[in-house]
């Protein structure tokens, strides 16, 4: 089965910033790791990858929640370093609030990829299809898509909505959601190194 992540590695180019704390986290804050940087820290989602990830800001840099932030290889262009990966646990009550609106901004700037998805996703089992693991889509909706794309391939997130009456964003986020905060058996948009491995600064 194709995904968006068949790729040797996965470092993230920009980041979207979900919470930021100009005085570090506060002292009911609970981490499963220890908390060795006590600085001003913001906490950050990947724009490829979804990597969850805590970021510092160079001194006298200012970040605010959505700002869209340079991770890539030209260091001398990077105004943030890399403290740590996070899991979904790790992340404050204001990043897992602000993390389902960031991750719409993120899919909808990727469109045609998901749109794509929505046009070629293939069985899993003979009895269980891939766009069965988005939340919402039974049978009835599942074979909806299935007409409407040998019909025509659908050619964008209003077309696919028109057609099978389904919020394509909100279930591709949802989905996001729930690889990036439970463990799965399959997972489609989320590439579970992501997930398991330290990250490479």
């Amino acid at each position: 089965m194709r995904r968006f992540y068949d790729r040797k590695q996965f470092m993230e180019e920009y980041v979207y910033v979900i919470d930021y704390l100009p005085f570090g986290y506060g002292p009911g804050y609970m981490s499963s790791h220890d908390i060795r940087y006590r600085g001003p820290v913001a906490q950050a989602v990947g724009e490829s990858y979804f990597t969850l990830l805590e970021i510092s800001p160079l001194p006298g840099l200012q970040l605010n929640v959505r700002d869209r932030v340079y991770l890539g290889k030209v260091y001398d262009e990077r105004l943030v370093k890399v403290n740590r990966r996070l899991s979904y646990d790790d992340l404050t009550a204001t990043a897992k609030a602000e993390l389902p609106t960031v991750l719409a901004i993120i899919v909808k700037k990727r469109e045609k990829e998901y749109v794509e998805f929505f046009n070629t996703a293939p069985p899993l089992t003979k009895k269980m299809h891939s766009l069965e693991l988005l939340k919402g889509i039974g049978k009835r909706t599942l074979w909806k898509i299935l007409e409407e794309r040998r019909r025509k391939p659908f050619e964008s997130f209003d077309d696919i909505k028109e057609r099978t009456k389904i919020d394509p964003v909100k279930l591709i986020v949802e989905r996001i959601i729930r690889e990036l905060s439970e463990e799965q058996k399959h997972y489609l948009f989320v590439p579970p190194q992501v997930i398991k491995r330290p990250y490479r600064f």
